[in-house]
């Protein structure tokens, strides 16, 4: 049927158009919306969502991995830490943070991002203050465990959003773009440490305290004025017509599905699906790695930096150019992996550069090549920050549903966070500075083991695909008509359903 000659114009002014089936609505979109106009849309949506999106993360990593700044400016010194004591500051936050992911991302599904998000915003950023005002090593802990509470749900609560916007081979270069603010997070704190560190001693606060205070300040102004402009969904969206709110919601529903997915609403049965799915497990011990090694980097690389024989405001200074190659890298490893509509390769080719930037770190000493450990830091922040954005769209693209996806991606960020936040916040251990070989042995070793983990998880995908080609391809046609109708409500389960390798 020629759709462009039957069905009246589908335009914002023809509101009411009748379509047999979502599949011919769709297909009728499709013939309206070529390459060009299609990109055309993509981009409205990206300039809409993605640089709010990129401040709050930009804020959130700052916030939350400041106190390696603070450390340069007199934190120890002026509440008497050990280095026991300063390394539980750093990890109390990760109980929090792991245990609430989950259900900060159903608060978000119960009400709205244009709400939940600046409330979550609003109260670290109150917290970040009082942090610039506590007064001994209890105080540094209260507020580093409820600053865990409050982030807890930006993470996943932003990559979910961008999952309810774009289909599985957009995803990752949109959540790199938006991840780039977590390594563009390290080289703004350095270079606002730097600055901060001449306010030193104004109004009787040290360096250390400013940086917290003013850093507060800054999260409560943002998600002051945040609401009106996050995008919850595309059916809301007022600067959307109903044509492209349509051409939205089909290519996600049918994204993966040769027969189209509809959400239903919240069923217990979505909480199981996503708590018992081994992909979920798989994809945990992956996020796992790289976050141990993403935190064990932005909490010690000032110190390994001023360490090498640079001075403390020189070591903030030189994060810098660290942090920015390794957010060039995490985009061009997205826009290829979207490219190739490939996950695996962007993981395990990141893992191996940090794999040899840690053998580098291991095999010299850094009091005589300096220079050269400076230069495995490159390779370091190049393994990590790529990652990221890599494991999290490889676990979205496979869980379909918006309720297991919310749930299932919050729980790998629970354990990836909880395990990794812990142990990367622990194993740079001061009595092995400056060579930290336990740091690098440990490393070195996870990242072979994610190796192993990506590839098994490879093999299991392409097992499965190729299973569910086989049974559909041995099934008469009207059989496939009411299997489609029995497994349309198990998502990435279903038979018609196909995993991204």
């Amino acid at each position: 049927m020629d759709l462009e000659k039957e069905l009246p114009e589908y335009t914002e002014e023809a509101q009411s158009v009748v379509f047999l089936d979502d599949r011919e609505e769709y297909d009728y979109l499709l013939s309206k919306f070529d390459t060009k106009r299609r990109n055309k849309l993509l981009r409205k949506i990206d300039w809409r969502l993605l640089p709010i999106l990129s401040l709050f993360y930009l804020i959130s990593f700052m916030d939350r991995a400041n106190i390696g700044n603070a450390k340069l400016q007199g934190l120890e010194e002026d509440l008497h830490l050990t280095p026991g004591e300063y390394n539980w500051a750093l990890t109390i936050f990760f109980f929090p943070y792991g245990a609430f992911e989950v259900p900060s991302n159903l608060a978000l599904k119960f009400t709205k991002p244009s709400i939940w998000i600046p409330i979550i915003m609003l109260s670290w950023g109150l917290v970040m203050m009082c942090m610039g005002w506590v007064q001994d090593y209890t105080g540094l802990l209260a507020t580093r465990f409820f600053l865990g509470v409050t982030e807890a749900g930006l993470f996943p609560g932003v990559t979910y959003l961008c999952s309810t916007w774009y289909c599985r081979y957009e995803l990752q270069f949109r959540i790199a773009l938006f991840y780039c603010a977590a390594s563009l997070a390290g080289s703004f704190s350095g270079l606002l440490a730097y600055g901060i560190g001449f306010m030193d001693g104004i109004r009787g606060y040290s360096g250390w305290r400013w940086i917290f205070i003013l850093e507060g300040v800054l999260t409560i102004v943002v998600a002051l004025v945040s609401h009106p402009f996050i995008c919850d969904d595309p059916v809301s969206s007022s600067w959307l017509t109903i044509e492209e709110k349509r051409f939205i919601t089909l290519r996600l529903q049918f994204d993966g599905h040769e027969s189209g997915y509809k959400e239903s609403a919240f069923q217990k049965y979505h909480l199981k699906q996503a708590f018992l799915d081994t992909k979920v497990y798989l994809g945990c011990i992956l996020f796992t790695i790289v976050s141990m090694g993403t935190y064990a980097l932005s909490f010690s690389l000032p110190t390994t930096i001023k360490i090498l024989g640079y001075t403390a405001a020189q070591a903030q200074l030189m994060t810098i150019p660290v942090y920015a190659f390794a957010s060039i890298m995490c985009v061009l490893n997205a826009w290829v992996s979207d490219r190739l509509g490939r996950r695996y390769h962007a993981v395990v080719i990141p893992y191996l550069i940090g794999i040899i930037g840690f053998i580098i770190c291991i095999t010299l000493d850094p009091v005589e090549k300096p220079g050269v450990i400076y230069l495995a830091m490159f390779f370091i922040a190049t393994s990590l920050f790529p990652t990221t954005p890599s494991v999290v769209c490889w676990m979205a693209n496979n869980l379909s549903g918006q309720w297991k996806r919310a749930v299932g991606m919050a729980l790998t960020f629970t354990g990836g966070n909880l395990i990794g936040g812990v142990v990367g916040s622990n194993i740079f251990l001061a009595r092995e500075s400056p060579n930290f070989h336990t740091a690098y042995y440990i490393m070195v070793a996870v990242f072979g083991a994610g190796i192993l983990v990506a590839t098994f998880k490879l093999w299991l995908l392409i097992a499965t695909n190729k299973k569910r080609d086989s049974l559909i391809g041995s099934m008469p046609e009207e059989r496939l008509a009411i299997l489609d109708e029995e497994t349309k409500s198990l998502g990435d389960h279903s038979p018609f359903f196909r995993y991204t390798l």
